[in-house]
């Protein structure tokens, strides 16, 4: 079979100096063919790629390698702690990850799972810290530091919401969004619920106080903003909710105020009578009163 293949090519042409080949006879000053010479020249060519590629697999490989493999659940962790408290924390996620997946049952797995929580969130990942946190509450709701979990996630909602607490900005603030903020508050109630004496309770107490007034500043915030621009129906829609919502924080004084300059704005006279009644009862040395009887209410947010 293999002579009957062979005797489908010709060759002849597959020797350098067989006549009927291209080039045979035309000999090289050293007595070669020229056809000789160019095979020579492709047999070169090829043997230095694949030399090329070689080099460049074998360089490929080294940066694959994994240098942890074989590494016991300690050696992991132990990595993993390291590179936390050198700031390492993509590296510390790495190894943490590694260890969870390689070791899922081991007595290192679920402290595993919490501690990558805390590195994504210092990493400045918060979906990736707040998705760790739920899946170790849901998968651990009995463990003795669960109440961690519920902490940090509210805390990782505290911070990714900074913008919604850092003042006025030219931007509408209604376009803020306060899931997170909102979000923080729900992690943190039911921290203080479940764990009344969890040694992050104070903590998550002070915090929720801090995120209820921002909250309802934001919501006063939009109220304002709609005043200013003569969307009275809106400003009174967004001062009702922050008085029902958010009834024993600071915002309320100036809700009802809104209230009181959205409902003049309308002309609708016993409304506003009603309101600015509650707020005189409620607020009597507000400022709103003292300058609402030296202008109409609706301009004073003008």
């Amino acid at each position: 079979m293999a002579r009957s293949l062979s005797s489908k090519a010709s060759p002849q042409c597959a020797m350098p100096e067989a006549p009927g080949c291209a080039g045979a006879g035309i000999k090289r000053p050293d007595g070669r063919s020229r056809s000789g010479a160019s095979t020579l020249r492709t047999l070169a060519t090829h043997a230095l790629s694949v030399c090329v590629i070689a080099v460049a697999l074998a360089g490929c490989s080294g940066l694959d390698a994994d240098e942890t493999i074989g590494w016991s659940a300690n050696q992991l962790y132990s990595k993993a702690r390291e590179s936390a408290e050198d700031g390492n924390w993509p590296a510390a996620v790495k190894y943490f990850e590694k260890l969870e997946a390689r070791y899922p049952y081991g007595r290192f797995a679920q402290q595993a799972q919490l501690e990558v929580a805390y590195a994504h969130y210092k990493d400045n990942d918060p979906i990736a810290a707040t998705a760790d946190c739920d899946r170790f509450i849901r998968l651990h709701p009995n463990h003795p530091n669960v109440d961690y979990a519920y902490y940090l996630k509210g805390l990782v909602n505290y911070y990714q919401n900074r913008s919604l607490f850092a003042g006025l900005t030219n931007e509408d603030p209604a376009e803020r969004d306060p899931k997170a903020a909102r979000e923080a508050f729900d992690a943190f109630r039911e921290l203080t619920r479940r764990f009344p004496e969890s040694s992050y309770t104070p903590d998550a107490l002070e915090r929720m106080r801090h995120l209820v007034n921002a909250l309802s500043q934001h919501e006063v915030t939009v109220a304002r903003w709609y005043m200013r621009r003569g969307a009275y129906v809106a400003a009174t829609n967004r001062a009702q909710s922050t008085i029902r919502t958010y009834p024993d924080t600071p915002a309320v004084e100036e809700a009802l105020a809104i209230m009181t300059g959205a409902y003049d704005g309308l002309g609708i006279t016993a409304l506003r009578d009603d309101a600015r009644r509650v707020l005189a009862q409620t607020y009597p040395s507000s400022r709103w009163l003292e300058r609402g009887e030296r202008l109409p209410f609706k301009s004073l947010w003008n």
